[in-house]
């Protein structure tokens, strides 16, 4: 498998799922290097922005910041490697994100079955840009998708990130939450096309307010907390970032 990079190691480690319907629990998380997706906001840039990728970044002009070296920032451990180090934490909850998860699916399959030997009651949530409808192995192991479908704001053209076929196959699956931070009216604006367009249950929707800082949250939470008690959806802060900010591997 192909893995986001931390120190010398995977990008594994032992926190608390900051967002979605489990927020607050006890999490294990997982990177998986690789995107099929570019978004021009990204906060995990390192499983795509690579050297001479021509993708643009909103960071390209920041001081010091340079796409990535690909050897730099990835690993490739067996799925059984993988398990090994998760298993050792004991937690009963797996959080596989990325990157995009559901290019790499059947290596994670395997390290969640492998997983479940050492751990049974261990359930396994993964993030997704809702590009790639899962195999039927693969829906029925995982226990939970955050779905997190890209509006126009990511600055990824519209055939790209909306792929019709995933996007009603997840509103139809009773595993599937839909996650969405909100930093525009033009973001609702997309959020109730989708709803509507692909019949997503209003209850599991999640807006999220927008920030890199809990100050950035803390200016928009009242009014997106307004317009999820109003709509029928379901308001989710973002408690990583209230806690480390975008500091990784926390």
């Amino acid at each position: 498998m192909k893995l986001a990079k931390l120190h010398d190691g995977p990008e594994i480690f032992h926190t608390i799922q900051g967002e979605g319907p489990s927020a607050g629990m006890p999490a294990v998380f997982i990177r998986a290097s690789r995107c099929n997706l570019h978004c021009i906001w990204c906060d995990t840039d390192h499983t795509w922005n690579f050297e001479n990728t021509p993708w643009p970044h909103e960071k390209d002009n920041s001081p010091g910041y340079q796409k990535h070296r690909k050897d730099d920032v990835t690993i490739d451990p067996t799925p059984a490697e993988a398990a090994r180090i998760i298993v050792a934490f004991g937690c009963p909850r797996v959080v596989i994100t990325g990157g995009e998860p559901l290019l790499q699916e059947d290596g994670f399959l395997e390290m969640i079955h492998l997983i479940r030997a050492e751990i049974p009651e261990c359930a396994f949530e993964v993030e997704t840009n809702a590009t790639r409808i899962p195999s039927p192995a693969f829906h029925e192991a995982v226990d939970q998708f955050n779905v997190s479908p890209k509006l126009a704001n990511s600055a990824v053209p519209e055939a790209l990130r909306l792929v019709a076929d995933a996007l009603a196959f997840f509103a139809a699956s009773p595993k599937a939450w839909f996650k969405f931070v909100l930093s525009t009216p033009a973001d609702l604006g997309e959020i109730q096309t989708l709803r509507t367009r692909f019949l997503i249950p209003r209850d599991r929707i999640l807006l999220m307010p927008e920030g890199r800082t809990a100050a950035d949250i803390d200016r928009t939470a009242v009014q997106v907390s307004s317009i999820c008690r109003d709509l029928g959806f379901r308001f989710c802060d973002r408690l990583h970032i209230r806690l480390w900010g975008d500091q990784r591997g926390v």
